[in-house]
């Protein structure tokens, strides 16, 4: 179950990816509040064209618009994330998985087991036996954030900005200060998990990447040992 919402997971989270930026090229200025247009003074500007002309950026050109089919994908794969952590949340909760391999253990809730995983990983020293079938303590802490914070923060702005679910709960919108500041929220929680793409891929291809996409795809451990 794990294995497979893993993946389900990482496919609509690529299609998000790509989509959300096709959607943030066609206005690429983000406001604070519940109203943000052309004649809005915006909280900041990103500095790229817009697919659309009528979005001033500065720039002397429009790129393509893809705003049509990717804001589509976007809305689908979106639910395909939201069904997807719903099943996987189900089977942690009562499996015990959250609690016997996210939450890190006790004996590291300590600033000298981070730093000491920290510094394994700056040396590139290859993981030890504790670590077959298990997560390190970094692995367990990005996790729980990606999943427990992360996540609902990601669904929470992505409904707060949608007009007819906060017409029928102007609280999801009024709580985050506005349909605009939740567009802005979503933006920089995008860049956060994708920063969290970036360092997970990284990590893993330090604790050996083949080894490590083996058991995400067939589900065998790491023998002790390997890769040494």
């Amino acid at each position: 179950m794990v294995r497979a919402t893993h993946w389900l997971t990482f496919v609509a989270s690529i299609a998000l990816l790509v989509t959300g930026g096709l959607i943030v090229i066609s206005h690429p200025r983000f406001y604070w509040g519940e109203v943000g247009n052309v004649n809005t003074k915006p909280l900041f500007v990103l500095p790229i064209p817009a697919s659309r002309d009528t979005v001033p950026t500065g720039y002397g050109y429009v790129m393509p618009d893809e705003n049509g089919w990717g804001r589509a994908l976007h809305f689908e794969a979106a639910w395909v994330a939201v069904l997807t952590g719903l099943v996987y949340g189900i089977y942690g909760l009562g499996t015990g998985h959250f609690r016997k391999n996210l939450v890190p253990e006790r004996r590291d809730w300590n600033w000298r087991a981070y730093r000491d995983r920290m510094a394994q990983y700056w040396r590139r020293r290859p993981p030890g036996r504790e670590e077959d079938g298990r997560y390190n303590v970094l692995q367990r802490t990005a996790y729980a954030m990606v999943i427990f914070v992360l996540f609902p923060l990601m669904i929470w702005t992505g409904l707060a900005m949608s007009p007819a679910f906060t017409a029928a709960f102007p609280w999801t919108a009024a709580l985050l200060g506005g349909r605009q500041s939740a567009r802005t929220i979503h933006f920089f929680a995008s860049w956060a998990l994708l920063l969290f793409l970036i360092a997970h891929v990284t990590m893993v291809a330090a604790s050996g990447f083949r080894s490590r996409m083996r058991g995400m795809i067939t589900g065998a451990a790491r023998t002790s040992g390997e890769g040494r």
